[in-house]
């Protein structure tokens, strides 16, 4: 029924280095000739749409500062609209339109669904891997990626005081799929049965009482993007948060970007995929869980070493 993540809406304190950050990122800015919003979009079509962090057009903010303000989501059909339209009329926020429906989720934050827009990216691939016993690349070198160009919205991490109340509004109401659970700390959840291994994660932290944004995250084709993307961002001064690295609880290889929108931009590939027949998996945070091995700071562009002093962004 949901299809993803089309669209994030955002408030800022800093438009004109919030552009500078997404057109360094990847994404390409789509002319709306409008002067409250700037819009970027990803290979596929989703979009980033960067607002004044006081405009008056966008929902209550779940935290001060520059964050996230909506996260919309596609749906498959007119039928499925019209059935979240019935499944929500009871939450807080609730709207409808035509062609949307909009509501509150239990963390504060404005979420709208309509029907899906995005289009898979026609002859796009990434190259092949060489392993033990597969040889999928024959007669041609991997590539090096002078920047990334994202595919598409891939996730949305939060942090949640009300992992279980939040973690049932999803699952409940939105008919969400839990992937693996941090016992008492996380959940990752896909938004269809058979799918990537997570559009969102709920995560609560004993020193983060309140919501907010944690990182969004992008999908790009292959680990020499991931590996390419970064050293272009540490390359024009923005700090890497954490990365190059790998996730065990997912098995993708990230980068993470601090990023004057709120939180961090992840470049990420390689997640699993999860059909019915995966069970998930109930374990207590662990560092290695987070991170099988991870570079602090990224990698300087010049010497292509770790970063070992952080580049102001």
């Amino acid at each position: 029924m949901i299809t993803g993540i089309e669209g994030l809406k955002f408030g800022v304190e800093d438009r004109d280095l919030s552009h500078k950050f997404i057109d360094n990122f990847g994404l390409k800015q789509v002319d709306t000739h409008s002067d409250e919003v700037d819009v970027f979009s990803t290979q596929d079509g989703s979009r980033i749409y960067v607002y004044d962090k006081d405009n008056e057009q966008l929902p209550p903010a779940i935290e001060s500062g520059s964050t996230l303000r909506e996260v919309m989501w596609g749906v498959e059909t007119d039928a499925h609209l019209a059935e979240l339209k019935v499944r929500l009329k009871d939450v807080d926020g609730f709207s409808e339109t035509a062609e949307s429906v909009s509501c509150t989720d239990p963390n504060g934050l404005r979420i709208t669904f309509a029907k899906s827009y995005v289009q898979p990216v026609e002859g796009l691939t990434s190259f092949g891997m060489n392993q033990y016993g597969k040889v999928d690349r024959v007669n041609e070198a991997s590539p090096v990626y002078q920047q990334a160009e994202p595919v598409r919205i891939g996730h949305v991490v939060l942090f949640t005081p009300n992992l279980d109340e939040v973690q049932a509004f999803y699952t409940e109401k939105l008919g969400f799929y839990l992937s693996d659970a941090y016992n008492g700390r996380g959940a990752f959840m896909r938004c269809k049965e058979e799918g990537f291994h997570h559009d969102l994660f709920l995560l609560k932290l004993p020193h983060k009482p309140n919501p907010g944004l944690n990182h969004v995250a992008f999908v790009v084709r292959d680990i020499h993007e991931v590996i390419g993307g970064g050293i272009n961002m540490n390359r024009k001064s923005w700090s890497s948060f954490i990365g190059p690295g790998r996730h065990p609880i997912s098995s993708a290889y990230f980068w993470y970007v601090n990023s004057p929108l709120g939180g961090a931009f992840e470049y990420y590939t390689n997640e699993d995929y999860l059909t019915k027949d995966w069970q998930p998996r109930h374990v207590d945070y662990a560092v290695e869980l987070f991170t099988e091995w991870a570079v602090d700071g990224g990698v300087d562009p010049t010497t292509r070493r770790q970063i070992t002093q952080m580049i102001p962004g």
